[in-house]
């Protein structure tokens, strides 16, 4: 049994101090309750930039999209480098395990990635997973991950892994997580759809684990006002995301949440043997799986 707090926040959109900041709030208030882990949403250090066009449109891109692309990269996080480390020190003074949404810069290149990062509560980075393909838009301004990265990484509370967003509608990723034992599956967003929540269900009832489900909640008023000056394509409404965060049983019933147009956590206690009673009647890798259905 372990308590997991999954943190539904708002980022200090394109300002990466600001969000260490905010992290290091939202992680102290969940240890103060006991949280062994704390999840943050996809693409939380600087900001899943929701709406924006960074100028482009097929065939042209514009010198004020270039801008805002400019200031999405500057502050985004290097791994290793200061930011990562200061993620370790907030996990290691709170000694909890940190799951951590992150627009990720190569150093040599500078091309962004979409990026899940593990840190364990001795301050470690244990994993980094980059989203193996951005969805629509989001390919504009992500590079694309290798599925090499999709690894479970075993915990004192269960083997712990997941997906990015839209990653969870792919059969072979969580296909991949499911033959890796997890038991603890995170599932970091930026969608809001009721949609969303019949996926995760089923995720949790086809892997027989415990779903973590994490979104922001953002309006129109958190973007900077140079970035919303530069954008030249699109009308944002005021509501850009109303959460959705949420946290699911092994067999598919709500723990915790959804919660909705708010800021807040959710605290769940996670009990290990459920994961093991799911099996009796469904295992996806074991009694139900079918090898010889492969192509």
């Amino acid at each position: 049994m372990f308590k997991a707090a999954v943190v539904q926040a708002a980022s200090e959109l394109f300002n990466l101090e600001a969000c260490l900041q905010k992290t290091e709030a939202w992680v102290q208030d969940a240890k103060k309750q006991g949280a062994n882990l704390v999840v943050f949403p996809e693409a939380f250090i600087p900001g899943y930039p929701r709406g924006l066009s960074f100028g482009t449109v097929v065939g042209s891109r514009s010198a004020k999209g270039r801008k805002t692309w400019l200031s999405y990269w500057e502050n985004a996080v290097e791994i290793p480098g200061p930011a990562s480390n200061r993620l370790c020190d907030i996990a290691r003074e709170a000694a909890v395990w940190l799951v951590m949404g992150v627009i990720e810069r190569e150093p040599i290149g500078g091309t962004l990635y979409c990026t899940l990062l593990y840190i364990d509560p001795s301050g470690t980075i244990r994993g980094k997973h980059r989203k193996l393909k951005p969805t629509a838009a989001e390919r504009i301004i992500w590079g694309e991950g290798d599925g090499k990265d999709l690894q479970v990484i075993a915990t004192p509370f269960g083997r712990m892994g997941g997906l990015i967003c839209w990653e969870n509608y792919m059969p072979e990723a969580r296909l991949m997580l499911y033959r890796q034992g997890i038991d603890i599956y995170m599932a970091p967003t930026a969608d809001q759809r009721d949609t969303w929540q019949a996926s995760l269900i089923h995720i949790a009832c086809e892997g027989r684990c415990f779903v973590l489900g994490c979104n922001q909640y953002v309006t129109k008023a958190m973007y900077p006002k140079e970035i919303l000056e530069w954008e030249e394509h699109n009308e944002l409404p005021d509501l850009l995301s109303r959460g959705g965060s949420v946290v699911i049983s092994p067999l598919g019933q709500i723990l915790a949440g959804p919660l909705w147009d708010q800021e807040g956590i959710l605290y769940a206690n996670l009990d290990l043997k459920e994961v093991a009673m799911g099996k009796l009647d469904f295992d996806v890798v074991g009694h139900y799986s079918r090898n010889d259905l492969s192509v």
